[in-house]
């Protein structure tokens, strides 16, 4: 009877030690999510982009990280060559067979690509109109702005965020990406009963006189670059203080007055209601001399600085673009970005190049 009494009582202790063992386990999904989240948030941070977009993306595009291109190449976003990538390269079967893919020398690069690459690029330019909380309209934007095909590549983002809350990522602090990510997590395993059980406690205190906060939530999160580069309109004083027009609107990109022409004006008609100079404004704007200007011709009013807004580090070329046009769409001065890219004025940018906007 004894031996049967201590035969249940191991069996029961084994049984109760494989639950334990077996809700300690965590997923792949779980342990991709533990790696990569500290590098998301840092994204997030650095280009606007949510981290828990970045999480699902890399789940879903690099199947939790065991994916061919994520092992071979460290590719996490299925990010294919296109234009102008001058790294190294590997072909896997896509929407085609044998396409080309970009190879990173680690997965860190390859995050940091995704966000430079969804940033840079016009046709996703609208996403960072959301709120870095919404992240199902970045799911839905992402499919618009024809990141995938696949016509359920939305829901199946959106999922990815709910089942593992990566929503929650969205509203961390910008010291959470900060701190080392080995430490952190490190710090989380070895935490004691007793440390949580202190820290649960310390919350409860609350003075009745001030209002509770959450220290996990950011004061400020991060802008996105439709914010960096926010066009804003001068007040009375300012155009006062620069003797500009009063009868019309002036605006400012860059820190640089600007106005956007209407049918039949000319540069010698906007010279003279700004007390300028034709000269001025042709060499404000990069002009080779006096022309016929179109409506909604973006004309400055003062030098461009010589390099963009801080947040804007480069650009990447679509369709028929070239250095003055960029150069007038982000106010720096021509001479500057053909210097900071090792340019001459014929040189003849092409789809998919890479323009410096800063140092």
């Amino acid at each position: 009877m004894r031996i049967i009494t201590f035969i249940t009582s191991m069996l029961l202790c084994l049984s109760a030690s494989a639950s334990i063992a077996a809700k300690e386990e965590k997923t792949p999904q779980e342990i991709y999510i533990d790696q990569f989240a500290t590098l998301a948030v840092e994204e997030m941070y650095r280009s606007g982009v949510p981290a828990s977009i970045t999480l699902a993306q890399g789940l879903l595009e690099s199947r939790y990280g065991l994916s061919e291109l994520a092992v071979k190449g460290n590719n996490h976003f299925g990010i294919k060559c296109h234009n102008g990538w001058t790294g190294k390269k590997m072909y896997h079967d896509d929407d085609r067979k044998g396409e080309c893919f970009r190879v990173y020398p680690s997965p860190e690069q390859s995050y940091r690509d995704h966000s430079d690459f969804l940033r840079y690029r016009d046709r996703y330019k609208f996403l960072f109109d959301y709120k870095i909380t919404d992240y199902k309209s970045w799911a839905h934007g992402l499919k618009k702005a024809g990141y995938a095909t696949d016509p359920s590549y939305p829901s199946k983002l959106i999922k990815l965020i709910e089942d593992y809350g990566l929503h929650e990522y969205d509203r961390k602090p910008a010291s959470f990406a900060k701190s080392d990510r080995k430490s952190h997590r490190a710090s989380e395993k070895t935490e004691t009963r007793k440390e949580k059980a202190a820290a649960k406690k310390e919350k409860a205190v609350v003075r009745k006189d001030k209002p509770a906060v959450r220290k996990d939530v950011p004061e400020e999160l991060p802008k996105s670059p439709n914010e960096i580069e926010q066009v804003e309109s001068l007040t009375q004083e300012q155009r006062q203080e620069f003797h500009f027009s009063m009868s019309r609107e002036v605006y400012k990109r860059n820190g640089v007055p600007f106005v956007r022409t209407v049918e039949g004006e000319t540069l010698a008609s906007i010279a003279a209601s700004n007390n300028l100079f034709v000269r001025e404004l042709i060499k404000f704007n990069d002009l080779a001399g006096e022309e016929s200007l179109a409506p909604g011709t973006e004309i400055y009013l003062k030098p461009k600085k010589k390099q963009a807004v801080k947040g804007l580090d480069k650009h990447v070329v679509e369709g028929d673009e070239s250095i003055r046009s960029i150069s007038q769409r982000y106010g720096v001065r021509m001479k500057n970005l053909l210097k900071m890219n090792g340019m001459t004025a014929g040189d003849v940018i092409r789809d998919g190049d890479i323009i410096k906007l800063r140092k």
